[in-house]
């Protein structure tokens, strides 16, 4: 018996890219774009790499100017304030750590809650609406509100018969006001990543979870929260990239730069940001160089630990 013919379909072949005459315009469009990206992003990022170990002079230029070996280093290493900025940032980036994602989660869970959509909207809209003002309008209202004799919460205790205090000359009351301000502006964004998650769960397991009897904690314990894990395992590997780093506008703008709240709000950015005003630019780039190699090893490592734990997690 004869095998039926197969037949030859002839496709078309699809152009080359240097003989496409629409594909050359549009690489045209953007060429604009990549000739800035690649001046403003990849060159500043050799010079990083360079500055660190050279004694920078300006009318040398940077590839002009002698080498120094680690001497940049060893003047931040013997710094008098080395001490308190590293314990500043590396506490305050595991501490964002760790209480920004829950309170993420809680409020992603309570927004899950919500059944009316517009109910669900406006306060969508509330939480969000902080992330998108500027943390220099978020200072000017941080300090309406906490202003000495002017301020409202100054005003507040005095209308109770109590004594105010002026925390802008207490440094001990900072981490708390540091911390409500980064979760108030932050919320928003951070529980729409988790709510976006638990809106993908499959409406099956809570109607199985039901009929086995379980109860709403148990069902946002078993299946929620553990439909989260993998999202948090992803933040919490990349959050580690800036353990030795912080938002120096929340630390810059949120105390005013008072000198004597340094004690519990001075971090790298902020120090970076005094070097650089003082002219030493080569021991600013320097944390700079510190701060993005320390990152890319916090990263690794914590992805390998992850990997080791629950392979399924792990982000690469």
């Amino acid at each position: 018996m004869d095998k039926p013919a197969t037949k030859i379909i002839n496709r078309p072949k699809k152009k080359s890219i240097f003989k496409d005459r629409a594909s050359w315009e549009l690489l045209l469009l953007c060429l604009p774009a990549l000739v800035g990206y690649v001046m403003f992003c990849y060159v500043p990022m050799v010079s990083g790499v360079v500055l660190p170990f050279k004694n920078y002079k300006f009318a040398k230029g940077i590839f002009g100017s002698p080498w120094c070996g680690l001497k940049n280093f060893e003047v931040l290493i013997k710094s008098s304030q080395m001490g308190r900025i590293m314990r500043n940032t590396v506490f305050y980036s595991i501490w964002f750590m760790i209480i920004g994602p829950v309170f993420n989660i809680i409020f992603a869970l309570l927004l899950f809650e919500i059944k009316n959509r517009g109910a669900l909207k406006f306060y969508q809209t509330v939480i969000t609406f902080p992330n998108f003002m500027s943390m220099v309008i978020v200072g000017f209202i941080t300090y309406a509100v906490l202003a000495p004799k002017m301020g409202l919460l100054d005003q507040v205790v005095r209308s109770f018969g109590g004594t105010p205090v002026d925390v802008y000359m207490e440094p001990k009351y900072w981490p708390a006001i540091l911390t409500i301000v980064n979760v108030w502006k932050g919320v928003g964004m951070g529980s729409m990543m988790y709510f976006a998650s638990l809106m993908g769960i499959d409406v099956s397991l809570y109607e199985a979870a039901k009929i086995d009897g379980a109860n709403r904690w148990q069902q946002t314990w078993y299946i929620s929260l553990t439909h989260l894990i993998p999202l948090v395992c992803i933040f919490t590997i990349l959050a580690c990239g800036s353990i030795f780093s912080g938002s120096f506008d929340l630390f810059y703008n949120i105390p005013r730069n008072v000198t004597i709240l340094y004690e519990t709000t001075d971090i790298l950015n902020t120090y970076v940001y005094r070097m650089l005003q003082a002219g030493t630019y080569t021991q600013g780039v320097a944390v700079g160089f510190f701060q993005s190699v320390a990152g890319l090893i916090l990263v690794v490592a914590t992805n390998l630990i992850v990997r080791r734990i629950s392979p399924e997690n792990s982000l690469f």
